[in-house]
């Protein structure tokens, strides 16, 4: 069992090597293999089960969800040359922002 607070960290270390894999060799070789799209469609899905799962109300079934939907986004990430610390350096930026200060600053409604 991997310490929690450095699952991200080692997740991305194989991520990354991964990139270097043959298609065939495993699930994300294949993943990075097929492209940008096919990455973003597998986040939509887990996005999608992930909705599904909380309107059900399964504590299990949303662990679970999230966890998909967390490594499809860190293959996107490792794919675009990006690192967990990248985003978790942009959330600690924003810690004690209001998030109606932060999104004006942006100068936009999203």
């Amino acid at each position: 069992m991997t310490d929690s607070a450095d699952v991200l960290g080692k997740l991305a270390e194989v991520l990354e090597a991964r990139k270097g894999a043959a298609a065939d060799s495993s699930y994300v070789a294949s993943l990075y293999d097929k492209g940008l799209d096919a990455i973003l469609k597998k986040i939509g899905e887990e996005a999608t089960e992930t909705v599904m799962a909380a309107k059900d109300g399964d504590r299990d079934k949303i662990i679970y969800e999230v966890a998909d939907l967390w490594f499809h986004t860190l293959v996107l990430l490792a794919q675009q040359g990006l690192a967990p610390k990248d985003i978790l350096d942009e959330l600690g930026r924003r810690f004690g922002v209001s998030g109606i200060e932060e999104k004006a600053a942006r100068g936009h409604n999203t």
